[in-house]
């Protein structure tokens, strides 16, 4: 058996207040679908979250430095750590490990004065975002959904409800993108928040129908 690993579908995706992040919760071990209820979003600080995708241990193993990064950053600086500070940082590891890489790639999202979004990919090159971003074995499904439905200063239900629209159909054509439901959360001037499973769950059914 191979590594654990979240095959996985991960979305972010910038509304006219903030950013939504989405993700699946579907782990796999070769071709085991290991497990259904694993989180794949992050909270990092009030402002900021990362989604991952690629190699469990190597995900947590990156998300433990971010984490603990930020809490230094916010002591020295007297500030939050932002989403374009975590990117840097981020590809600074992962560039200086590119030999021996962490199998991940992340989607970083935050909320500053204003949104940002940033991918990296597993060499360290950072991907600034001025609309949306995709990750893992589930990004084509998702990103034609994004590419159909995304508009400029969407309102945060509609933000939401594409999101989970681009989630549900990766778990439709990507075998390595399923579990159940999905995960939600929402950054804007007020923090970060995860939105609750059962509202998640009732966009899910709705728009299970168009995502085929």
């Amino acid at each position: 058996m191979g590594d654990l690993k979240t095959g996985t579908t991960t979305v972010g995706l910038i509304y006219e207040s903030g950013i939504v992040l989405a993700a699946d919760k579907r782990a796999s071990m070769g071709h085991i679908a290991y497990e259904d209820e694993s989180e794949k979003i992050y909270k990092i600080n009030q402002g900021l979250a990362v989604t991952n995708a690629g190699d469990v241990g190597d995900s947590l193993t990156i998300i433990r430095f971010l984490k603990s990064h930020s809490k230094l950053y916010e002591l020295e600086r007297n500030e939050r750590m932002t989403a374009r500070a975590a990117a840097t940082f981020l590809s600074n590891i992962l560039n200086g490990n590119r030999y021996y890489p962490y199998i991940v790639q992340l989607v970083i999202g935050g909320f500053n004065g204003k949104a940002e979004l940033f991918d990296l990919t597993p060499m360290g090159a950072i991907l600034e975002r001025d609309k949306y971003a995709v990750s893992g074995s589930g990004t084509e499904p998702a990103l034609a959904t994004l590419d159909n439905g995304y508009r400029r200063a969407m309102s945060e239900k509609d933000a939401v409800t594409l999101a989970v629209r681009a989630i549900e159909a990766a778990k439709k054509r990507d075998i390595y993108s399923g579990g159940i439901g999905a995960t939600v959360f929402v950054i804007d001037a007020k923090g970060v928040r995860e939105l609750p499973k059962a509202q998640v769950e009732k966009i899910a059914k709705e728009v299970a129908p168009q995502s085929m």
